[in-house]
């Protein structure tokens, strides 16, 4: 049956930026969708929510302290992975950071942790997974529609480090989804509630919606069940690219 292409039945899935958000909606779909999941960050105090949905969709989760900032930090979370479960089939790259300084006024500093966390740290916990993984594999970044367009606020930082992932994505996919059978792909979302929509200032969001198509913000699982079918059998043959979800606003 079709719908048998969308399970993860027995799969082991890391999701960093596990604790808050839409990291939350990514981990529990994948537990709903079969697997098991490695959640990773740096408030693990508030990763225990987040390891309940998963056990309450029948699957199994860890949760490891993670700064994806630091290598040693991103291979810890996929030793604890391998320790745990024996495999890793599934990464979710969605720990990132974003900050709104206009670019005559933002300190090198600031720039610097924006790019440490969102671009470099999924490339080491790319690498850390592109070790272990196997045929049949999935990776998927998560980019933002920032990286595509603009939207009104200074980010430079953040649209530099999400425009980043799509050509490493595109990079990654091509040195390991023939040699190893490793899908690379990127989601690069439109507007979702997040912590970083939070501080958006009063009014943005609305006056934003007259730009989207879809005239609303996103809702998590819309985002999370593309998630599922990228990573899933049904997305067996899509490598190498950037899929918006964003109710059209990138067509505007």
């Amino acid at each position: 049956m079709i719908s048998d292409l969308f399970r993860l039945d027995d799969k082991v899935a890391i999701v960093t930026g596990a604790s808050s958000g839409l990291g939350v909606a990514f981990a529990q779909a994948l537990a709903e969708a079969g697997a098991d999941v490695a959640l990773g960050a740096r408030r693990v105090d508030r990763l225990a929510d987040t390891q309940e949905l998963v056990r309450a969709a029948g699957r199994e989760a860890i949760a490891v302290a993670t700064d994806v900032a630091d290598p040693a930090q991103c291979q810890t979370l996929v030793d604890a992975t391998m320790e745990r479960f024996g495999r890793v089939d599934i990464l979710v790259n969605n720990a990132g950071i974003g900050t709104a300084v206009p670019a005559t006024r933002e300190t090198p500093e600031q720039f610097r942790q924006v790019i440490d966390v969102n671009l470099n740290g999924c490339y080491w916990m790319a690498q850390a997974c592109g070790r272990v993984m196997g045929e049949g594999a999935s990776i998927v970044n998560i980019s933002s529609i920032l990286a595509i367009t603009t939207a009104g606020l200074p980010q430079a930082a953040y649209a530099a480090s999400k425009a980043a992932l799509i050509g490493l994505t595109r990079d990654l996919a091509q040195q390991w989804t023939g040699r190893k059978g490793i899908r690379v792909n990127a989601l690069a979302p439109g507007f979702f509630a997040s912590e970083m929509t939070d501080q958006y200032p009063a009014g943005y969001l609305d006056a934003m919606g007259a730009r989207i198509p879809a005239a609303r913000k996103g809702e998590a699982q819309e985002l999370a069940a593309t998630l599922v079918w990228l990573v899933s059998p049904a997305g067996g043959y899509v490598t190498g690219q950037t899929i918006p979800v964003d109710g059209g606003l990138t067509i505007t």
